[in-house]
């Protein structure tokens, strides 16, 4: 972290600071509104303690449904300009390694006071919207509010149950009416992903593993799933960022978006695509890419995630750039929407608690929180510090996957190869899910083809994973 510009460590003034909050932000106005009584829930991973937001649905007359998503005010408890504050706009996001994280907030914020915990009064900034029956968004509001967390549940427990391979999730048990509040909610995301797909959406499956521990010592690695939950809340998020969005928009407020550009490199992805016996249009469409992501996610479910590695790389990394209501919005490609931007993590990205300032200050009609000059300065810091932060994130998965192999040196895998160049021979291995090179290869080799190989070394401390071909 310290190579990359991060600080893994909180100073002693954010201590201070943190020491002298007694108690989660409560304010009483007439503009908050409560709505604890709604059956309000968390799905995250199993083991994450900075809840940001909550979801709750209900029917409405004409089959339309109004979805409520409560995102935690931190805002309240983390003034613009103080120390803690300070360290989260320096490293501007949590990084997330399997052996530890480094929160963006001290824990007894992120995971206590500013956190959605269950069976807790948290003040929130609610977007609340209106969907008809076959998922058009014909309705949106935005308005500050008081919720409680009834339900805190997991991304694997309950696509599990929605996917008829689980029970409901205990805690889930215990809300009455919580189960019809998860298939509405899940009906809801499919409708809109659909939705989101025809307009061009890209479906990605990268390669996400991680860590498993037993005490200090990593077991396994297990590649992470895409599920059935993690598309609800997906879909929700895009949504209510959208919302967000076009509401500073419509205050005449300048705002800090997440965009993904018309790739440039769109002339190799059209290339790739040929490879496969597909031909793309000459100008970026992002419904002929989807259609040709989805048929090579039919054909050839193994190698898809390599597939989406190379165009992901090929599309260029989102940025954060500053859009003021006079100029053209840039979209976002990949997601196929044209407002976009970070609002509902507030204590995980410095993004986020940015445009939860900007939203609080419309809502008041105050000024804005930040001058176009700062969000010009923050747009270039956070994209930087993102960037970092992942760059941790993969340095540390790349030495825990040496880590793991370093005592079956000598042994055999079955691999698929995922690329050629002049650095090497590369391959990601099946079990444990982990990429490494292939050295001494003198005979010709296809990115896609399945391999046997023999792991020779390994470097923990760089990350360096080798094997030499076993037999083809």
């Amino acid at each position: 972290m310290f190579s990359r510009g991060l600080e893994p460590e909180f100073q002693n003034d954010v201590h201070k600071q943190v020491a002298r909050l007694s108690s989660p932000a409560m304010e009483k106005d007439s503009h908050i509104r409560d709505l604890c009584g709604l059956p309000w829930c968390s799905i995250d991973n199993d083991d994450s303690r900075d809840l940001d937001q909550l979801t709750a649905i209900e029917t409405v007359k004409h089959r339309e449904m109004r979805l409520f998503v409560a995102i935690a005010d931190v805002d309240a408890l983390v003034k613009k300009g103080t120390p803690i504050d300070s360290h989260a706009r320096h490293n501007t996001t949590s990084v997330y390694t399997s052996a530890r994280i480094f929160p963006m907030l001290p824990e007894r914020l992120c995971t206590d006071l500013t956190s959605l915990n269950p069976d807790q009064d948290r003040l929130a900034v609610v977007v609340e919207m209106l969907f008809s029956d076959d998922g058009i968004m014909t309705a949106s509001s935005i308005y500050r509010a008081i919720v409680r967390n009834k339900a805190q549940l997991a991304y694997d427990a309950v696509s599990a149950w929605i996917e008829g391979e689980g029970e409901l999730p205990e805690p889930a048990q215990r809300v009455e009416g919580m189960s019809l509040q998860l298939r509405w909610q899940d009906d809801l995301a499919q409708k809109l992903r659909v939705l989101r797909r025809m307009q061009g959406s890209l479906e990605f499956e990268t390669f996400q593993p991680r860590a498993l521990f037993q005490g200090e010592r990593i077991t396994a690695i297990r590649q992470q799933p895409q599920n059935r939950a993690r598309q609800l809340i997906e879909e929700f998020m895009i949504a209510t960022n959208g919302c967000t969005t076009r509401f500073l928009a419509d205050k005449g407020m300048a705002s800090l978006r997440r965009v993904v550009r018309s790739p440039e490199r769109w002339q190799r992805i059209v290339e790739v695509a040929h490879q496969y016996g597909t031909s793309l249009p000459r100008q970026p469409d992002g419904k002929a890419l989807e259609a040709f992501l989805a048929q090579q996610h039919r054909a050839d479910p193994l190698r898809f995630p390599d597939l989406s590695l190379v165009i992901v790389k090929l599309m260029g990394s989102g940025e954060y750039v500053v859009e003021r209501p006079e100029s053209p919005a840039i979209g976002h490609f990949g997601l196929a929407v044209r407002d976009y931007m970070h609002s509902t993590a507030p204590n995980r990205r410095f993004a986020d608690l940015i445009t939860q300032r900007l939203l609080k200050a419309a809502l008041a009609d105050a000024p804005s929180a930040y001058t176009d000059e700062e969000l010009d300065e923050l747009a270039i810091h956070c994209t930087t510090q993102e960037d970092a932060a992942q760059k941790v994130e993969r340095q540390v998965r790349k030495s825990e996957a040496a880590l793991l192999l370093h005592s079956h040196i000598g042994q055999v895998f079955a691999g698929v190869v995922t690329g050629a160049g002049d650095n090497g021979i590369w391959v990601r291995i099946f079990e444990p899910p982990a990429e490494g090179r292939i050295k001494g290869v003198t005979t010709s080799i296809h990115i896609g083809e399945q391999v046997q190989v023999k792991l020779v070394s390994t470097s923990v401390e760089r990350g360096f994973i080798d094997f030499v071909l076993a037999h083809r």
